[in-house]
């Protein structure tokens, strides 16, 4: 669970990253959770939008991420920023404490 402050440095982080993936006509598949652990992997956070064709309803779609165990940071909009710490990277976000 991250703290207030924790979540404001995320946030920070994420304004100058653009959307990875995009969430359409398909909902959220086992594909597209696996695209996003992936990548999430990698860099620990991304940004994922949902598109006008989403059947699903944002609430839906960021209670699916919470529950897949990644940490939902910020929702603006149909944006919703992800965040999943990986120890195993040398170079990952430290957060504050």
């Amino acid at each position: 669970m991250l703290t207030g402050k924790q979540k404001s440095y995320l946030r920070s982080l994420a304004q100058t990253i653009k959307p990875i993936f995009q969430i359409g006509k398909e909902g959220l598949t086992e594909a597209v959770f696996a695209s996003v652990d992936d990548y999430l992997l990698k860099n620990e956070l991304m940004k994922v939008s949902l598109l006008d064709t989403c059947p699903m309803e944002k609430e839906e779609v960021v209670t699916l991420f919470s529950e897949h165990g990644n940490e939902v940071v910020q929702v603006i909009g149909k944006t919703i920023v992800l965040y999943h710490a990986n120890k195993k990277l040398k170079e990952g976000i430290r957060l504050p404490r």
